[in-house]
């Protein structure tokens, strides 16, 4: 167990735990979800290549990527202007829009977004 951190409550978080009434409830409500979401982490996904990955971190890479930004990666895919040795950026379009919004958080997270 860690050290208590003190933590921002954005608004997710603090619609997340509206309805807590306590530091223990609001501890054991970010921490059941945390627990679920890494378990969803673990189901969902897809298989890209080096080039794949490549193509996604530079669409990315200005940080923060917000869940519509995350739906439009398809579109973001096809609309660069830059060439990647093994990329096939309609295949790689065709992959996203046909994965989960889960699969794309997954993909993201794991990028580092």
């Amino acid at each position: 167990m860690n050290k208590k951190t003190a933590i921002y409550f954005g608004p997710p978080l603090s619609i997340l735990t509206k309805n807590e009434k306590n530091t223990m409830e609001i501890s054991g409500r970010l921490n059941r979800t945390a627990e679920r979401y890494l378990e969803i982490r673990k189901e969902h996904g897809i298989e890209l290549s080096e080039a794949e990955c490549e193509c996604l971190v530079r669409i990315c890479d200005f940080g923060y990527m917000a869940p519509n930004e995350i739906r439009e990666l398809p579109l973001d895919v096809r609309s660069t202007d830059f060439d990647i040795d093994g990329l096939d950026k309609e295949a790689l379009a065709i992959k996203l829009e046909s994965a989960s919004f889960a699969d794309l958080v997954v993909i993201v997270d794991e990028l580092g977004f």
